[in-house]
């Protein structure tokens, strides 16, 4: 079942997004500040590398901008910022799962390492489309409203 396949080309910018500090990485952190930093450095690397991170980075500060624009109550707004960071944490998960993934096959096939990367973009698409629903409910009305006004 396991059968080889070409490398997936490797970024040379890779080395400059993780850098020696984390050499120690499997270390638990000594401070409070140092886990924060680690936490950075992984919301940072996923901005940086993975383009569906940034696009829902996008979306959710736009829903969001647009929940205040719309004098949305404080609770709507809230609802909305709780799916889309859930989205933005699934997406985080997301990369962690496709890393530890690819490092535990290297550059082979196996089908186990297709269906927990599959799953976990699967994971990803149910919350986005989550987020779709509650944002579509929550602006529609109040965003048609404000057009039927202008026209």
């Amino acid at each position: 079942m396991s059968q080889k396949i070409s490398p997936p080309p490797t970024p040379t910018s890779l080395q400059t997004i993780v850098t020696n500090e984390r050499e120690f990485s499997w270390k638990v952190a000594s401070n409070l500040f140092v886990s924060f930093k680690y936490a950075w450095a992984g919301i940072s690397y996923s901005f940086q590398t993975q383009r569906n991170f940034r696009i829902h980075t996008s979306v959710c500060a736009l829903a969001i901008a647009l929940s205040v624009y719309l004098h949305l109550q404080p609770v709507e707004i809230a609802i909305i910022g709780i799916t889309s960071g859930l989205v933005l944490a699934l997406e985080l998960l997301n990369t962690a799962i496709e890393s530890l993934v690819d490092l535990t096959v290297k550059q082979t096939y196996h089908d186990l390492a297709k269906v927990a990367k599959d799953c976990a973009a699967g994971a990803v698409l149910v919350s986005a489309l989550v987020a779709v629903l509650v944002a579509a409910m929550l602006l529609l009305p109040p965003l048609v409203k404000l057009i039927i006004l202008a026209l």
